[in-house]
């Protein structure tokens, strides 16, 4: 039940994060969303990682992104994607599908394996899914967060070839 809540509160803050006007709010949203994932990794029972993981991602990134808004100034830039839409829902559509898999395999609908060779990979999607689980989405969600940077680099170098 806790994971649930815990999650469902990592999803809004991270909503609220892509969605809100000003870059400093987004960057507390994030790290609101950085500090929850650091207590579901802390309730999976890999409390090093939990306190890694609430340092640097809600502590030390925090404070840079404040710093670098700072320095930068937050001007609206009007800028599109360079992802087209179909590659963006592809992706969240096989993410959601990976994470119903593992809900599904963690209930009991769909049946473990039972030879000895899939029985040792079955460990792996067994007892630690959700840390697997959220290195999926931790890993997905810094690469569209990457590919957003260089997006908004190629569009400065757009606008000064056009002046």
């Amino acid at each position: 039940m806790w994971y649930v809540l815990i999650a469902v509160g990592i999803l809004v803050c991270a909503i609220l994060a892509i969605s809100s006007k000003r870059l400093l709010i987004s960057a507390i949203w994030l790290a609101l969303t950085s500090a929850l994932v650091a207590v579901v990794i802390y309730m999976l029972g890999a409390p090093q990682v939990a306190v890694i993981e609430l340092s640097v991602g809600a502590g030390l990134v925090t404070v840079l992104f404040v710093f670098a808004i700072n320095i930068a100034g937050e001007e609206v830039i009007g800028v599109k994607s360079i992802l087209p839409k179909w590659l963006v829902w592809t992706s969240v559509i096989l993410a959601i599908g990976l994470m119903i898999f593992l809900v599904l395999k963690w209930v009991g609908i769909i049946p473990n394996p039972t030879n000895q060779m899939e029985v040792q990979a079955s460990i792996l999607w067994d007892d630690r899914y959700l840390d697997l689980l959220l290195q999926v989405v931790l890993i997905f969600a810094g690469v569209l967060g990457v590919i957003g940077l260089l997006a908004h680099g190629k569009h400065e170098a757009q606008l000064e070839d056009k002046s």
